[in-house]
């Protein structure tokens, strides 16, 4: 899957790019009047590359602790119905402001039993109405114990764009990178209802090193 060892998510690089080239135009244009277009530009263009940052992670020790999908502020806690599941599971919403990494990754081992993408509205991914209505991508996964877990992108106000790499039939190793969304979303959990949840609504989280609770 991609971005595994990129500095920079490989999906921001045509953004990047593209913010480049206006401030090198506005830099040519107004560099015998004033740098302050090029200037803004130039801004925009840092805070582009530094929103598809892709740092490396450190996976806690455990196979049975689940971590979190994507770094945010924990704004969900509960029980709820799991999507394309029966009964209701172990929800765990983290939100991600425009400000948090945006790669998303794996919270634990498994095979992806199914994938589903529904096209939606793009609300305010801080509201429980965005789990029914906004655009999502989610995954389905079985563990070697035979556990399912569910987790699901969710697209926010500004967000136009999921990225999901795994398809049916994939293994996938906790921790590993599986996607991202452009700019302010959430991610959402869906564990076994016995799992003890480690974080509490407004917690913060740390992909891949947050752990969000234990299998049994």
């Amino acid at each position: 899957m991609r971005n595994q060892n990129t500095p920079i998510a490989v999906e921001g690089i045509p953004f990047i790019m593209a913010a480049a080239l206006v401030t090198l135009a506005l830099a040519l244009l107004h560099r015998q009047v004033t740098p302050i277009p090029a200037t803004v530009a130039l801004a925009v263009t840092l805070f582009v590359a530094y929103f598809f940052r892709n740092p490396q992670r450190v996976c806690p020790q455990g196979e049975n602790a689940v971590v979190a999908p994507a770094d945010g502020v924990v704004v969900f806690l509960g029980n709820a119905p799991a999507p394309h599941l029966d009964g209701e599971m172990l929800k765990v919403s983290i939100f991600m402001s425009i400000f948090d990494v945006h790669i998303n990754r794996v919270p634990v081992s498994g095979r992806v039993l199914d994938t589903f993408y529904v096209r939606g509205r793009f609300l305010d991914a801080r509201h429980e109405r965005a789990t029914f209505e906004n655009e999502q991508s989610g995954i389905i996964l079985e563990t070697e114990k035979g556990e399912k877990v569910v987790f699901v992108q969710v697209a926010g106000l500004i967000a136009r764009r999921i990225v999901s790499y795994p398809h049916k039939g994939d293994y996938l190793k906790r921790g590993r990178r599986y996607g991202l969304i452009r700019f302010g979303s959430r991610v959402d959990v869906y564990l076994p209802r016995e799992v003890v949840p480690r974080v509490a609504p407004g917690d913060r989280t740390v992909a891949g090193e947050t752990i969000l609770g234990y299998l049994s």
